[in-house]
């Protein structure tokens, strides 16, 4: 999930828009197992983790094939999937609000077709005896992060609701170095996902502080991650990205009922993770993944309202979002 924040803090700088690369091939209405299967791909914003389960839990208990789907779930590499799924190179992709938001200010058909998560779990994370309990303590601290305007917009957005300024702020760029490596080293605190490097700190009986973005804004209690397609995969295959959203809220919401044995497909798939992480996690996220929403992947057009005005207020977008127009709900499941 460290390239979760990576991903949210580079700006999405993507020129055109390949072509479908699912010519040719049979359209595969949904269940329709006499056809062959109907080959797709999904690109991962970074390596597996337990906001992909979903995807890895419809891959093992056959959901995707159920909806005629052969799908190859793959790495993102230096491009970035949101730079992949736009091109057409994918034809599905997990990203977050904030990267299709940027996207779509800069005219790229990049479109959020389902919320992953329903509520923002990320936050400023510091080890206990470092005192930072609110965002006035940190100032005279240091921060780590990755270079991105988005990070300090954040910290100056909830540090002005306590007088404080995030000038007294020292940021660096901790670069590829993890949390809990920097936090020893040379830094006080850093924007992480609770649900794992948080995890990984319980398991490590590691105690931390954590500031959760959406105590102090509602405007940054935004989508993160989601799944997307692009324009012309909605214009030229709906019936495709039905399929596929049917197949993926299937194995999300297998995850909701039964995270054990849905974080051991995740291992799995991938086994260089570790066991218990990958559980405590799984176990944590279960009921985060639909939370107070009606079902699997809804998404509201006031959270994708709010944070672009926020981004836009913040000077963070080049112009404001015509939020209608970056997501959809059309293609969930009922």
């Amino acid at each position: 999930m460290k390239k979760a924040l990576v991903a949210l803090f580079s700006a999405v700088l993507i020129t055109g828009c390949g072509q479908n690369n699912n010519e040719g091939q049979n359209d595969s209405g949904s269940g329709n197992e006499s056809e062959t299967l109907k080959e797709i791909s999904v690109v991962l914003d970074w390596t597996p983790n337990t906001n992909h389960t979903g995807l890895y839990a419809a891959e093992e208990k056959g959901y995707f094939e159920e909806e005629g789907l052969d799908v190859e779930i793959i790495m993102p590499g230096e491009a970035g999937a949101d730079s992949i799924v736009a091109s057409g190179q994918a034809d599905f992709g997990v990203g977050y609000q904030e990267g299709v938001t940027q996207a779509r200010v800069q005219d790229v058909p990049l479109v959020s077709i389902a919320a992953v998560i329903q509520h923002n779990t990320s936050g400023f994370a510091s080890p206990a005896d470092k005192n930072i309990e609110t965002p006035k303590d940190f100032e005279g601290k240091t921060y780590g992060g990755w270079g991105s305007p988005v990070e300090e917009a954040v910290m100056a957005s909830i540090m002005q609701q306590e007088n404080a300024d995030v000038s007294e702020v020292d940021i660096v760029n901790m670069g590829d170095s993890d949390f809990f490596t920097a936090v020893q080293r040379d830094i006080d605190f850093a924007w992480i996902y609770y649900g794992w490097t948080g995890i990984e700190a319980e398991l490590r009986n590691e105690d931390i502080n954590m500031i959760y973005l959406t105590d102090y804004s509602e405007k940054l209690d935004y989508y993160t991650p989601v799944l997307t397609t692009n324009e012309d995969m909605i214009e030229e295959d709906p019936e495709t990205v039905k399929a596929f959203l049917a197949a993926a809220s299937k194995g999300y919401n297998f995850s909701i009922d039964n995270p054990e044995e849905a974080a051991q497909i995740l291992i799995d798939a991938a086994p260089d993770l570790d066991e218990d992480l990958v559980k405590r996690s799984q176990e944590w996220l279960a009921s985060r993944y639909t939370d107070d929403a009606p079902r699997w992947g809804e998404q509201k057009l006031e959270v994708w309202e709010n944070y672009a005005d926020w981004m836009f207020d913040n000077e963070l977008l080049e112009s404001e979002l015509d939020a209608e127009q970056a997501f959809t709900n059309e293609f969930l499941p009922e």
